[in-house]
C-alpha cells in the first residue's frame, strides 16, 4: 500500500477544522453530534483524508457511547493500531495505514463474534454507499 503524505497546510486546505483537528490532531469530536452515529445505509466506511477503506455498515453496531462503532474492520489489514497511553489512560488507537489519520480507538468490549468495539469519530469516515 503507498503511503499518502501531505504537508500540514496541505491537509488543512483540504479539511474542515474538525477534521483536521481529530485526523491530523488526535483530537475527538463530541458524542451524540457525529454525522455516522445513528446511520444505517449499507456501504462501506473510508478515510475522509485518503479514501481506504475501513468499516463495512454491515459490521457497524449501535455501542450506546455516542460515536459510530463497529465489531471489526472491512479486512484485517484496513486499520492500524498504536498504543495510546495519553490522558493518563491505556488505550490501543486507531489510524488508517495508508495515511496515519487518528480515526478513534478500539475497546475489547464489542460484542460476538470478535468482542472488539472500533469506536471512531464520524468526521474521519465518509461513507460510500453501496452500488445497487
Amino acid at each position: 500500500m503507498e503511503k499518502v503524505r501531505k504537508t500540514e497546510e496541505e491537509w488543512r486546505q483540504q479539511l474542515t477544522a474538525e477534521q483536521f483537528d481529530v485526523c491530523r490532531r488526535k483530537g475527538t469530536e463530541r458524542p451524540y453530534t457525529g454525522e455516522y452515529e445513528n446511520a444505517k445505509d449499507a456501504g462501506v466506511y473510508v478515510c475522509v483524508c485518503c479514501g481506504q477503506e475501513l468499516f463495512s455498515s454491515s459490521h457497524k453496531f449501535d455501542s450506546g457511547t455516542g460515536w459510530p462503532s463497529f465489531w471489526k474492520p472491512v479486512a484485517e489489514d484496513a486499520v492500524g493500531e498504536k498504543a495510546d497511553n495519553g490522558m493518563f489512560m491505556r488505550r490501543t488507537e486507531v489510524l488508517c495505514p495508508r495515511c496515519d489519520s487518528h480515526l478513534g480507538h478500539v475497546f475489547d468490549d464489542g460484542p460476538k463474534p470478535t468482542g472488539m468495539r472500533y469506536c471512531i469519530n464520524s468526521v474521519s469516515l465518509k461513507l460510500e454507499p453501496e452500488k445497487s
